[in-house]
């Protein structure tokens, strides 16, 4: 497994700073974590975000000596959460759990944070997205579901209009020359739940999402939005190899406020590495298909949160959602 090499610096500071509380040398200090630490989602419990923020928090608990709290904050594409963050004491007892969603927000102007509010600590998945309809559908393939919205509208499942999944979406239709309807849920938990039921026609679900329900026959993948296929789903095309240039991902980060505390940042960095080094982690990731490259400490997520931005800005200038 290959970590950023700011993992080792991170853990060095997390050390010398529990070193200087011991020994009474930085007595004017207040130690840190001085209470329990509050992961904030914006996803619904049982989604991926959910879950990656759950399995990380066994081994970041241990890493921070307290406890940390998933603390779901639904609703508007990542604004209730950003809002609820936003509203919150700068001292890095709360986190901030970030997807492209909530890029896609703050690049329409909405919330009340922007990029340059965010500071990254560390990254935790990229869990590509997965054009996925039920087992028993009669689209067989990625043809069948486009020739489906020539006739009508697919009923496509989508966490919030303006998220990844509906951007996803609204790419694919476009650059397919086909159609569809966005049906906005709380969270991926609940776009699986009304696939399953056959109230939606398809997704594009993190695989983290559907590969339990793929390898049991219950959901047909019929593309991957990479550029190069999965070894999860090794079978599966890619919307690249297709002829349709639309592919998205996932990536889960963690990011505190700008105006926390420098050694805090440093100190919350190594716990979450050390969370993401856990065997409970690591087996989540394997379980779920999802690569232990994605772990990265903040220098390289912060270069890549700085990119996604970008590219969920000029995603949206291309579907018409904003003006350039």
């Amino acid at each position: 497994m290959t970590i950023d090499p700011r993992f080792g610096r991170a853990l060095c500071a997390l050390a010398s700073c529990s070193i200087l509380i011991l020994t009474g040398a930085s007595q004017a200090q207040e130690r840190f974590p001085s209470g329990p630490i509050d992961i904030v989602t914006h996803a619904s419990p049982g989604g991926g975000t959910d879950t990656t923020a759950r399995t990380l928090a066994i081994g970041a608990r241990e890493a921070l000596g307290t406890n940390l709290a998933v603390i779901p904050k639904t609703g508007g594409g990542g604004l209730v959460a950003m809002s609820y963050v936003a509203g919150r004491p700068r001292d890095g007892h709360t986190i901030l759990a970030i997807t492209p969603t909530h890029l896609f927000a703050i690049a329409r102007g909405q919330g009340p944070l922007t990029i340059d509010d965010l500071i990254p600590l560390a990254r935790a998945t990229d869990d590509p997205l997965v054009i996925t309809v039920r087992g028993d559908s009669a689209v067989s393939d990625i043809e069948d579901l486009i020739a489906l919205g020539r006739q009508r509208s697919i009923k496509w499942g989508s966490t919030q209009v303006g998220s990844i999944d509906h951007v996803a979406g609204a790419m694919f239709a476009q650059v397919a020359g086909t159609e569809l309807s966005v049906v906005p849920f709380a969270g991926g938990g609940e776009i699986v739940t009304n696939l399953m039921g056959g109230s939606i026609d398809a997704a594009a679900l993190n695989l983290t999402e559907a590969l339990g329900q793929i390898e049991r026959g219950e959901f047909r993948a019929l593309a991957v939005m990479t550029e190069q296929r999965i070894d999860a789903l090794a079978d599966v095309p890619t919307t690249i190899e297709l002829g349709y240039d639309a592919t998205f991902s996932t990536v889960r980060g963690y990011v505190v406020l700008r105006g926390t505390a420098d050694d805090r940042v440093a100190i919350l960095e190594a716990g979450l590495l050390a969370g993401m080094n856990h065997p409970s982690y690591l087996a989540y990731l394997e379980g779920a298909g999802l690569s232990r490259s994605a772990v990265s400490g903040s220098e390289i997520w912060g270069v890549q949160l700085q990119q996604l931005y970008v590219d969920a800005r000029q995603a949206m200038i291309d579907l018409g959602i904003i003006q350039p």
